[in-house]
């Protein structure tokens, strides 16, 4: 049996979800956007986590140090479909902070969503800075 087509209503619900969850530092939530076997690429990082349980595991790390996000925004939102998988890509502006100290950061972000079973997760984030824009 195949899946339905995924919508662009569809794609910007699971969207919204995985940022609330991520702005709220909801680790539970969170990763329950995610397949299992989903990769990720985040130019903070020196490897592509090859899983969620590798991302769930440097997770950790970070709230161990005290790490926690504040706020993060989506915009720039746009929406690809390509039947049971869809492309979404978008700004975000987030702020964490870690034992006391804020940082606020702009990146590029790119996320790729799957319909399966009925289910709609993410396979796939890459992450990347924000350039500088030096025009006046």
């Amino acid at each position: 049996m195949t899946d339905a087509h995924l919508t662009e209503e569809d794609v910007l619900h699971a969207a919204n979800a995985l940022v609330e969850a991520f702005r709220a530092t909801d680790t539970q939530a969170y990763f329950a956007c995610f397949a299992e076997d989903a990769t990720f690429v985040f130019h903070t990082e020196d490897r592509r986590l090859g899983s969620r349980a590798a991302y769930e595991q440097l997770w950790s790390t970070w709230l161990d140090a005290g790490w926690r996000v504040t706020d993060c925004s989506s915009s720039d939102r746009r929406v690809q479909l390509l039947g049971d998988v869809a492309v979404f890509t978008h700004d975000v502006r987030t702020t964490t902070e870690t034992a006391g100290e804020s940082e606020t950061t702009r990146e590029r972000e790119t996320i790729v969503f799957r319909r399966s079973d009925g289910t709609i997760t993410a396979v796939h984030e890459h992450l990347s800075p924000t350039p500088h824009d030096d025009r006046k």
